[in-house]
Order: C-alpha cells, then structure tokens, then sequence
C-alpha cells in the first residue's frame, strides 16, 4: 500500500453537443462558477468552496443515455450525487433543478434520493446527506 501515488480526483468529465450550454444549466442549478481556462471543446466549473470540478467536453457524437437502464440502449456511464442537507429540502432542490431545465426522472426508487436527467440526458441525483455516506 505505501507504493500508491497520491491520486487526488480533479474533475468529473461530461460528455456533451454544447459545452457552453450544458455548462450554464449546472452553473445555474449549483451556483457554482466556470475556470477561468476554457478550450474550444472542454471547460470546467468549480464550487467556490473548492473540491473537483465538473468539467464538459464536446462530443460532436454523444447519445444520451437511457434512464431506467433498457437492453441494447445507450447505458449511462455515470451519475453524480448532489448532497442535500435534508428530506425538508429534497422538494426545493428538485423545483429549483427544474426550474433551471432538468427534469425529474419518471422512475424513482426511493425516497432518500430523487434522480434527475440535465438537459442532455445524463442521470444525476439528489441524495439527503448521511444516507449513503
């Protein structure tokens, strides 16, 4: 064990058609504020109490994926978990997600956590703080 480099995570990587677009949506929903270094195809956002980023990274071919999972459909490759502090603010945190374009998915399997879809597809979740963690 003592022979594993320090490996810190630095940035989530989403695939997108519009990095700009895509890169507005979380900036509106999470507050949170673009790097100052930007690409023509790949740029970040950071929460201004630090952590990894979020990053987006055009893909001229991307597909969205299928949520619920379905057999021979695009799978999503990951989702990203949003703490939210309570059950109280579970209701708020969706309406204000909505209101900044995703949607709810219409499949839920509990109610510690409520999946949501971004405006291009990816699968993300709101999960109350200390239940998974």
């Amino acid at each position: 064990m003592n022979n594993i480099p320090t490996i810190k995570l630095k940035s989530i990587v989403l695939d997108c058609p519009d990095i700009q677009a895509l890169s507005d949506f979380y900036i509106r929903m999470l507050g949170w504020e673009k790097d100052s270094a930007e690409e023509e195809d790949f740029l970040a956002i950071h929460s201004p109490l630090g952590g990894a980023r979020i990053a987006f990274q055009t893909n001229t071919d991307y597909v969205p994926p299928v949520w619920p999972e379905e057999p021979n459909a695009q799978q999503q490759m990951l989702h990203i978990d949003f703490a939210i502090q309570s059950k109280e603010d579970m209701e708020r945190a969706v309406k204000h997600a909505i209101s900044c374009g995703a949607t709810k998915a219409d499949t839920q399997y509990c109610d510690e956590w409520t999946v949501m879809i971004d405006p291009v597809g990816h699968p993300f979740c709101f999960v109350v703080w200390g239940y998974l963690y």
